[in-house]
């Protein structure tokens, strides 16, 4: 069997791995356009300070061997398994293993499928071509977009090798630096900030305001029992009053059950008034990195402001407060830190927008990814799965939600290499 990985980054990398355990002679082609492998968005970066955020107990590659990073860690000296390690450290983790793989790799760009189910080929912008019997799209989180156009230099995208640039080079100035989201992203930007020494201010705005929580030194044992399969008491469960982190734990062994159970509406209600409360709670930062933040904000070099981007006025900035109020501010430059893109349908990504138009797959209901069934095959069109068509990490997150993480991940990517080995 001849497959196909398209994206080099976490969620890809491990399905190529997974794909060529389960099947030793098929030949596995992982694609990726960036200039690293098993890298992508989240473990590009080089900062030291950009840290898991998670413990290393919880992110072995593998599911059936969950010690798997700690004995990695400690074989090289960087911790165990209570360490939030680097994220840079954790790339060197996935190069060793897709290093150890009979995995093929090839750097460009896919832009396209020609052919039939029979004889089909992925086409890269450079004009090669891979023969595939089987596909799997592995993009993971695409960069979003500003709200609003901005008068100042803007880095629209932080984590691309551009956007690593510019940030490194705006620390070598001063003045003020807007940052329009308060997410993980942010945290990231700030932390690079300081550590090139910048001596300005940053003024972080989002509509909420809401800054990632700390994970706590020890942790909260996850709160027993099964959680009600219903919205309305799913937030009364998690808000009933015990250890807030206990309780947000305890559904993440029911994420994707208890997301498949609620109506449309319920999802659409969740993600309109409870996913950015959902993601500081949940996707936490580890405490050394909270403390920074913290530090930075009690210092006033780091200032936290809930509220949109209102125009220019005389070459500054407006900000309109949510509680009432506008700020106005002259800023040297902005940066995107809203995180990743959350409507497919602005997805900037060829192969993506290909498929769609093509038919052999389709936007999920809600339009966050790409519809798949419970085996993450691609549906199209028609409505009908494909047979060696799949979708994993965060494309899929319509269909799991919680498909974002490496415990989540992992398990996609075997189950995946399973079907394909069943097949």
């Amino acid at each position: 069997m001849r497959v196909a990985v398209v994206g080099g980054g976490y969620s890809g990398t491990l399905a190529a791995v997974e794909i060529a355990r389960a099947l030793p002679d098929a030949q596995v082609s992982l694609v990726e356009k960036r200039d690293r492998f098993a890298a992508g968005a989240a473990y590009s970066t080089l900062s030291p300070s950009h840290l898991l955020n998670v413990r290393a107990r919880s992110m072995s590659a593998f599911a059936e061997d969950p010690d798997h990073f700690t004995r990695w860690l400690q074989d090289e000296g960087l911790g165990g398994w209570d360490t939030f390690a680097r994220r840079r450290d954790y790339h060197r983790y996935l190069a060793a293993i897709l290093d150890a793989s009979a995995v093929r790799r090839v750097r460009g760009e896919a832009v396209d499928v020609e052919g039939a189910v029979d004889g089909a080929q992925l086409a890269l912008a450079s004009g090669e071509l891979i023969a595939f019997d089987a596909l799997v799209l592995a993009g993971g989180n695409y960069p979003g977009r500003l709200p609003a156009r901005l008068a100042v230099p803007t880095i629209d995208d932080p984590w691309s090798a551009a956007g690593l640039e510019a940030v490194a080079g705006l620390a070598r100035g001063d003045g003020e630096i807007l940052m329009v989201g308060t997410g993980l992203t942010m945290v990231d930007v700030a932390l690079s900030l300081d550590d090139a020494g910048f001596g300005g201010r940053m003024l972080a705005v989002s509509r909420r305001g809401l800054v990632p929580r700390a994970q706590e030194g020890s942790p909260d044992s996850p709160l027993p029992g099964e959680p009600p399969p219903r919205l309305l008491d799913l937030v009364r469960h998690v808000r009933a009053g015990r250890p807030w982190r206990a309780a947000v734990d305890s559904l993440r062994p029911h994420s994707a059950a208890l997301w498949q159970g609620f109506s449309e509406p319920e999802k659409r209600r969740f993600l309109r008034h409870l996913r950015p409360w959902w993601d500081v709670h949940r996707h936490r930062i580890a405490p050394a990195v909270a403390a920074r933040i913290e530090a930075l904000r009690a210092s006033g070099r780091l200032e936290v402001a809930a509220g949109r981007i209102g125009g220019e006025a005389d070459g500054e900035t407006l900000v309109a407060l949510r509680g009432g109020g506008t700020l106005r501010r002259r800023f040297v430059a902005a940066v995107n830190c809203t995180g990743p893109e959350g409507n497919i349908a602005r997805v900037d990504d060829p192969l993506v927008r290909q498929a769609i138009a093509s038919g052999w797959a389709r936007p999920d209901r809600l339009g966050l990814g790409l519809d798949v069934d419970s085996k993450s095959r691609l549906i199209g069109a028609d409505g009908a799965p494909w047979p060696r068509r799949f979708a994993v990490g965060p494309l899929s997150k319509g269909a799991f939600w919680e498909i974002v993480a490496v415990p989540d991940i992992r398990h996609q990517a075997l189950g995946v290499a399973r079907t394909l080995a069943a097949s």
